[in-house]
């Protein structure tokens, strides 16, 4: 290897501007020279328009002003995620970031709304959720009275132009050029630099493979390999079309079931995205189209573009020198908003795994493991919304008999028993998060944990009553979200 370690990133759009961005923030210049190589002529795919709040993190991380990049990305601000027809057709729910309850100091505050529920104390779990009553209210703030935690909706070619502008002043170097040829080391396999179409070579040492579905290096040139999960997630196109703006600003997302999947509205200050995820062999294109099409809340601004997919992973994450981000990693539908965050994770274990000098089993293995349990868990946490379902459909009949993960099994299990929620090694999803699609979706547990018995039955229903009332004056007091962004961060504002 050259005394300069020479970390090439293959592929452009979102994921490899999020890698090239954090590499330059975190590397220093003198011992790493990062250089990205995308084409003009070859798309990206760009649904990733939600996210989860972990996204702050790496805004942060990069010394982002918050204001400055929701107006170049034509952002809005996300609390949750509503879900409208999963369990049975008519239900809705909204799975919002944040707490449910308040801290108890015994047990799990979802056991004393479990037994409220015994004593004729029937408000939905969500009454418990300031993100989730901010949501349905249209409401917003950052400050006080309520801290809300949040997200982003926001333009994915624009967040990676964005990223582009602060990532190049600070060393990355941009090449132009389309990718014809792979070249590898005879002895080690390892990949040694990309030959691109005008005849030039970018060599380096470890290369970030951002390409896209095709994995131009993990799979077209390594052969990794590939686990499809698509008996689990039998879902495998979609079609995505922006429509013009709405006329309330809802600071969540929408994701709303149909006959053979479900449709997606992300709400964004210059237009609204949409797109219908389905089951091919449930549903012809056309139909899946007329769906999408009569969905919309304004006008449709493009003819819907059409995504083929094969949910899966790649069967090691970083192989030889190369290391696979974003869809040449894997895909998990956007159901829960995670393919960004998945990108900026894999960029974090990167840093942390990055060699000393020659490469290691031992820290590739390391990488691997990590990134597979994501992987795995955010995929029974995206099964389980397809699983638990009384939608009367043939596609949801399916997938509510399907045999599902033994992970996802056990956690159903516990909770279906007492209400209990376990969470292994810092998985991205925590107990909140499962606990209000369960609920959400129509599973009620047979028991709740003793210890909720503790209080008198006067004491639940106050303790219940005074959290909705203290939810209520804080959701109340908020501006107005549309009305936030145009005081602070409107869009084609300096």
């Amino acid at each position: 290897m050259s005394t300069v370690q020479r970390i090439v990133v293959v592929g452009g759009g979102t994921a490899g501007w999020i890698a090239a961005a954090s590499l330059a923030r975190f590397l220093p210049p003198q011992r790493y020279a990062i250089t990205l190589i995308e084409s003009d002529e070859i798309g990206i795919v760009g649904v990733g328009e939600a996210t989860i709040p972990q996204i702050r993190l790496l805004n942060a991380a990069l010394g982002i002003d918050e204001y400055a990049f929701m107006r170049a990305t034509q952002a809005t601000y996300k609390l949750g995620i509503e879900f409208a027809g999963w369990g049975a057709q008519t239900s809705r729910y909204m799975h919002a970031f944040g707490a449910v309850g308040r801290p108890t100091g015994t047990v799990p505050f979802h056991h004393f709304w479990l037994r409220g529920q015994t004593l004729g104390e029937h408000a939905p779990l969500d009454a418990y959720a300031p993100n989730a009553q901010a949501g349905w209210a249209n409401r917003f703030a950052k400050a006080d009275p309520a801290d809300l935690p949040y997200a982003f909706h926001f333009d994915a070619s624009r967040y990676a132009g964005f990223l582009r502008s602060w990532a190049e002043p600070r060393g990355v170097t941009r090449v132009e050029g389309r990718i014809v040829a792979v070249g590898r080391d005879g002895e080690t396999g390892d990949v040694t630099g990309v030959q691109l179409a005008g005849g030039d070579t970018v060599a380096g040492d470890l290369f970030i493979d951002c390409s896209g579905f095709r994995g131009l290096l993990i799979e077209g040139a390594l052969q990794t390999g590939y686990d499809d999960w698509s008996h689990w997630l039998p879902c495998d196109r979609a079609l995505a079309v922006p429509c013009a703006p709405v006329a309330k600003l809802t600071p969540y997302t929408r994701s709303t079931a149909h006959a053979a999947g479900w449709q997606w509205r992300i709400p964004l200050q210059h237009r609204t995205g949409n797109g219908h995820v389905y089951c091919s062999s449930q549903i012809s294109d056309d139909e899946a189209a007329a769906v999408l099409l009569r969905n919309l809340d304004g006008e449709a601004l493009a003819d819907p573009r059409p995504i083929r997919f094969t949910t899966g992973r790649r069967r090691r994450f970083w192989n030889r020198n190369v290391v696979a981000l974003g869809l040449a990693a894997g895909f998990l539908e956007p159901l829960e908003s995670t393919s960004i965050h998945m990108v900026q994770s894999g960029i974090e274990r990167v840093i942390k795994y990055l060699p000393n000098g020659p490469l290691r089993d031992a820290d590739m293995a390391a990488y691997n493991t990590e990134a597979g349990f994501e992987w795995e868990r955010v995929r029974d946490f995206i099964i389980l919304h397809y699983h638990v379902n009384t939608r009367p459909e043939p596609f949801w009949q399916m997938c509510a008999a399907m045999p599902v993960p033994e992970t996802l099994a056990a956690k159903l299990a516990l909770f279906c028993a007492n209400g209990r929620i376990t969470r292994f090694n810092e998985e991205l999803f925590a107990e909140i998060g499962w606990l209000q699609v369960m609920v959400g979706q129509g599973i009620m547990p047979q028991g709740y944990h003793p210890l909720a018995d503790a209080p008198s039955d006067g004491e639940v229903r106050e303790l219940l009553g005074l959290i909705r009332q203290v939810i209520a004056r804080q959701v109340g007091a908020l501006p107005d979200h549309a009305a936030f962004i145009a005081q602070h961060c409107p869009s084609g504002t300096c």
